[in-house]
């Protein structure tokens, strides 16, 4: 089953954004843009919005995790012959990592949880169906359990899938290369190191401050 540009409860017009330029996004991001699985989907409104959203809410190096991760899920996708909502998993993997910013206390579940709170009220902003939104905010929601649970949906799994193997390299024999190629494409030197470090101080409070213009 080949991997699907569009889920369901996202028709033309529903959206309040646009398309957008890779020019209007980072000079760090473009050559992950420039990789058809995402190139494909930058005329999509939803994804426009939600990679206008991943800049303005985190730093460059989370940013470039997030675009890896969509990358390595889409290419598992595609070797398993997985469908999906592709443009609903752009919009968790911009997501899935946005509770870590900034220093408000954080209630039971972590900054998954508030990942996923935050994916959520953009995906209602959005007019994304109710059905829509619960696939792609428990995807965030579990994407720090050791394993998918075993009813997980294929964007939760997917979004696991991905996150896990550009931090730890966990599951790179699955699709072997695409890791290496997507940090030489985009490196964060010692992001796996410097990201776990702050995943683990993160306990009940966030980690990192809200980006700044200059930090991008």
């Amino acid at each position: 089953m080949a991997a699907e540009s569009d889920g369901p409860g996202f028709g033309g017009g529903e959206t309040r954004a646009g398309p957008v330029r890779p020019g209007a996004l980072p000079e760090a991001w473009w050559p992950l843009l420039g990789r058809p699985p995402l190139a494909e989907l930058l005329g999509h409104p939803l994804a426009g919005a939600a990679l206008t959203e991943l800049d303005r809410r985190v730093p460059r190096r989370i940013a470039l995790h997030s675009l890896r991760t969509f990358l390595l899920a889409d290419a598992f996708a595609r070797a398993r012959g997985t469908g999906y909502d592709r443009v609903g998993l752009l919009a968790a993997a911009a997501f899935h990592d946005t509770g870590l910013v900034g220093r408000a206390p954080l209630g039971p579940g972590g900054f998954p949880r508030r990942s996923a709170e935050l994916l959520d009220r953009f995906l209602a902003g959005q007019r994304v169906d109710d059905r829509r939104r619960r696939a792609l905010t428990r995807a965030v929601r579990e994407h720090m359990r050791p394993f998918p649970a075993r009813d997980a949906g294929p964007e939760t799994r997917l979004l696991h899938f991905g996150a896990w193997l550009d931090v730890t390299g966990r599951g790179n024999r699955r699709i072997p290369g695409e890791r290496r190629l997507l940090t030489a494409a985009a490196p964060t030197d010692w992001f796996a190191l410097s990201f776990s470090a702050r995943v683990a101080a993160c306990g009940l409070r966030r980690v990192l401050p809200a980006p700044s213009a200059a930090a991008r």
